[in-house]
């Protein structure tokens, strides 16, 4: 069973990076996407299970079902219209560009605008944090099955389950930590300075160079504390529903973060998709004009 998962996992990664480099969007991202999307026909069920009692439209149905399928309904919509407001959210930094020679043009002064986006790592510290969690258990239960002398383990392994604090405080730091972890290694503040300074651009109040590479940075930090705050609360909420309340929310908040981020970074990437190829078209209509 374990080699099948270890072999399934590699086919997976191997199809994962195919999409990546000859398709749209991130091949992972999206394959974990559809595997959550195969479940609605099941969410569905237990949702009208949970709250009907799996007799909806009967005289047996919950007298109380109808309102809190409302309920979760608008509360679903809430949620989901808050991660697409959130994740659309930016905080943009004006950048003052000088007179400046583009070719035979000489273009006076204009004011730009940097976009920071509020949770810039996406989706990716949730797979990261949730893929550690998962770890210790399909280690520690095997081995606590096949050595009774360890059977020790599958109690440490119980650490990580979903049904006590030190999985979701740990999952919390996790979240944080993967979150400055990707914006150390996917953004450049000091190559964005630099940039701006080849192109006579400066960030008003701030001295080209270093120190703007250093209010980049300084900016962004804050961003990605507001993130992964964002991200954290809305993994845990649904979970604390679910678990506190017996709230009929089949999705939790980790599964509905991946579905938003991942569908709008994809609906983002085929426009610009779609744009470029009208763009090549256009181009070749005006040549085939000139000459």
């Amino acid at each position: 069973g374990v080699t099948l998962l270890t072999a399934g996992s590699i086919v997976m990664l191997w199809l994962g990076e195919q999409i990546t480099q000859r398709g749209i969007g991130n091949g992972t991202s999206i394959l974990i996407t559809v595997g959550i999307l195969a479940d609605i026909p099941g969410a569905i069920t237990s949702f009208v299970d949970m709250t009907f009692g799996g007799k909806i439209g009967t005289a047996a149905a919950n007298a109380h079902g109808w309102e809190k399928a409302l309920g979760m309904i608008v509360l679903f919509v809430l949620v989901t219209a808050a991660m697409v407001a959130i994740n659309q959210a930016v905080r943009k930094i004006p950048i003052q560009y000088a007179q400046r020679m583009v070719g035979r043009k000489m273009y006076g002064a204009q004011t730009n605008y940097l976009p920071l986006k509020v949770n810039y790592a996406g989706v990716m510290p949730v797979i990261f944090a949730g893929a550690i969690m998962s770890f210790p258990p399909m280690l520690l239960n095997p081995l606590s099955t096949y050595f009774p002398t360890l059977a020790f383990l599958h109690d440490w392994a119980a650490f990580f389950s979903r049904n006590n604090a030190f999985y979701y405080t740990v999952y919390s730091i996790l979240i944080f930590g993967f979150s400055y972890f990707w914006i150390s290694i996917m953004f450049r503040p000091v190559q964005i300075a630099d940039d701006l300074k080849k192109n006579n651009g400066y960030i008003l109040g701030v001295r080209p160079g270093e120190h703007t590479a250093k209010y980049i940075d300084k900016i962004l930090l804050r961003l990605t504390l507001a993130g992964a705050i964002y991200i954290t609360f809305v993994c845990l909420l649904p979970e604390f529903l679910i678990l506190k309340y017996n709230v009929p929310f089949y999705f939790g908040g980790t599964s509905l973060l991946i579905i938003v981020v991942v569908t709008m970074d994809f609906m983002s990437q085929v426009q610009a998709y779609i744009m470029s190829h009208q763009y090549e078209s256009l181009l070749k209509k005006a040549n085939f004009k000139a000459t």
